[in-house]
């Protein structure tokens, strides 16, 4: 996945939380359609962070 197909707000919570591009990165190219796909429905950025957290949590 090219960073151009990261949404925007996604993009800023995985830059702004230590270990966020790591995490995303580490995932497969299948695995990172579906997180950027879930995170088109988040609507708050709040919620966004703490969907980039659960994904660093695991990683």
């Amino acid at each position: 996945m090219k960073y151009v197909d990261i949404p925007l707000g996604l993009g800023m919570a995985l830059t702004q939380r230590p270990g966020g591009m790591q995490a995303f990165c580490a995932l497969t190219e299948k695995e990172q359609w579906e997180f950027v796909e879930k995170a088109n429905s988040i609507t708050s950025r709040e919620e966004m962070r703490q969907y980039v957290n659960r994904l660093v949590d695991k990683f």
